[in-house]
């Protein structure tokens, strides 16, 4: 195995990356090579996909598997070899079909590469071509840099796949997305080795990504409402109960509605703590409110919760003998031996939350009594406010803003986000968005002037998905400031974790938004070459220190 999509790579050789028996997100090397397979073939099925679209032939389903596959390969999503290898002859066997399909249009010349592989009959032999489908396969003829570039893109797009196959689980699609998919894993598959050509690919990967978050948020929005501000409990309550962790407001609506007035509570954990400001989900009378931190504190947040935990979506760290008979997976995400829901029925999740003991008559905020955080803070609510925004930046009363954003993890440096708020000085606004708002959001960071009613100083915009969010944001105020967004009182903090955020990055870069600070480490497929061509062009940045870099973006340092 070798993979170095994610933050946590391993950095012990030359060439950073996991490649030994086990990564460290606990994925093994069957599973890991499976998935180099799947991605090789989920490219030849993207080759035909495209050259179809050409004489008019699409199919729907074709178009739900790129995405959906894609998804399974994301960090801390699917560690199971069996569903990965099952999904890989289903590619093979979608490709054919429709070539099949376009063939009967008109005569249709089968690309090479992936569009022309043929999975071997046995597990063993399937694993014995592995290696030549890794993403580091042909570095010694193309060079560090080529790799790290198409890498880039791929990882961009299965950070593109995870926020469609959100989007489209809610019934919303958009063809052109669908076809800007296909083009780009088609090119993919071809092999680029021009610099230049795959620099503007990763910046299609970013215009692409800003088309799909946009139609996320108006699936989510659509459906359930627009977030609002809402007071979120972080304590339990006594009662029977379940756990609902990952992305996936869809599995967690159907919880809820398939718990109603069954006398069972529903509490989110992780990056579904933004669900409780959707109207329609907070409307259910037994969201309870939420349970844990981010996806990083799972194994101790599960042993603790006495319920049935559902994993809806990334991520999964390898659950704990203590607890992994009360975990279930559902979409994407897969473990061995732990049960899965692929029919939306959640009988079994209620079943398991009867039967387990629940929270006791004792439960609740120890000796600090019950806690609370405020959430919902989207673009509605923030331009809402918009003239009080302007007037107070007019007078100087908020003097910068500072994005800290993105995803958590385990890994050492992640308490730099901790102390770019801390060194945040009173007259600032924090806006926070992805499960690293964890690292902020229990604290009273106050509200700009001191006064009770004022603008808080930290302002929850959701979801990593709702990057989108604080995009429009920024736009906005640089429309009222009649200036451009790199011009705004403006600091982009960002924290990336694994794929969806290499996504949101791409986005950004596309958009031309420059000065990115981006860590806690940079990504291991950014060569030496690569980042200072992403510095020169774009001002990306890696962390500093953090009162240093918080003095620098307030015009401080010497």
């Amino acid at each position: 195995m070798f993979c170095y999509q994610c933050e946590q790579t391993q950095h012990i050789d030359a060439v950073a990356g996991c490649h030994s028996l086990k990564g460290t997100c606990g994925k093994d090397a069957v599973t890991s090579d499976l998935q180099d397979i799947l991605i090789h073939a989920v490219k030849g099925l993207a080759q035909v996909s495209h050259r179809a679209r050409a004489l008019g032939v699409t199919d729907a389903e074709v178009d739900d598997f790129i995405h959906h596959a894609l998804f399974t390969t994301l960090t801390n999503v699917n560690f199971n070899p069996v569903r990965i290898e099952l999904l890989i002859r289903q590619a093979v066997a979608l490709r054919d079909g429709l070539g099949g399909k376009a063939a009967a249009m008109a005569p249709v010349a089968v690309p090479p590469g992936p569009a022309r592989y043929e999975p071997p009959a046995t597990h063993a032999e399937m694993l014995a071509e592995a290696a030549s489908f890794g993403v580091r396969a042909g570095v010694e003829t193309v060079g560090e840099d080529v790799i790290g570039l198409r890498v880039l893109v791929l990882y961009g797009m299965k950070g593109v796949a995870a926020y469609y196959h959100h989007a489209t689980v809610l019934g919303f699609r958009d063809p052109a997305i669908d076809a800007g998919i296909a083009r780009i894993l088609s090119d993919l598959a071809g092999d680029p080795s021009d610099i230049a050509e795959l620099l503007a690919l990763a910046l299609d990967t970013g215009t692409l990504n800003l088309k799909v978050m946009e139609l996320l948020d108006a699936a989510n929005t659509g459906t359930y409402g627009t977030p609002e501000p809402t007071v979120v409990r972080m304590t339990p309550v006594p009662g029977k109960a379940i756990l609902v962790s990952g992305h996936d407001l869809g599995d967690l609506a159907r919880i809820l509605e398939q718990t109603r007035d069954t006398g069972i509570l529903v509490y989110t954990h992780g990056e579904l703590l933004p669900a409780n400001a959707y109207p329609a989900l907070k409307a259910h009378p037994h969201l309870a409110g939420n349970f844990g931190g981010a996806w990083q504190d799972q194994q101790s947040d599960f042993a603790a919760f006495p319920g049935p935990v559902v994993l809806t979506s990334n991520c999964l760290i390898e659950p704990q003998r203590s607890y992994k008979g009360r975990v279930f997976t559902a979409g994407p995400v897969g473990w061995p031996g732990v049960r899965h829901i692929d029919n939306g029925d959640f009988s079994p999740v209620i079943q398991a939350a009867k039967a387990s003991p629940g929270f006791g008559q004792n439960v609740g905020g120890g000796g600090d009594g019950e806690r609370t955080i405020t959430i919902g803070f989207a673009r509605d609510a923030v331009m809402g406010v918009a003239g009080t925004v302007i007037d107070a930046v007019k007078s100087g009363a908020i003097r910068r803003f500072f994005l800290i954003g993105g995803c958590d993890g385990a890994a050492p440096g992640r308490n730099y986000y901790t102390e770019v708020a801390e060194a945040a000085p009173a007259d600032t606004v924090m806006l926070t968005l992805g499960c690293g708002k964890f690292r902020i959001n229990d604290q009273d960071h106050g509200t700009i002037g001191g006064t009770a009613d004022g603008i808080p100083r930290l302002l929850d915009l959701g979801q990593c998905n709702d990057a989108y969010s604080a995009i429009k944001i920024a736009m906005a105020l640089a429309d009222a400031f009649e200036c451009g967004v790199n011009d705004l009182p403006l600091s982009l903090m960002v924290s990336w974790f694994e794929q969806k955020a290499t996504a949101v990055l791409l986005t950004m870069l596309a958009l031309g938004i420059k000065g990115i600070h981006l860590g806690p480490t940079l990504p291991a497929f950014l060569t030496p070459t690569l980042l200072a061509v992403l510095q020169e062009r774009l001002d990306l940045r890696a962390n500093g220190e953090a009162a240093a870099d918080v003095a620098r973006a307030l015009g401080q340092a010497a």
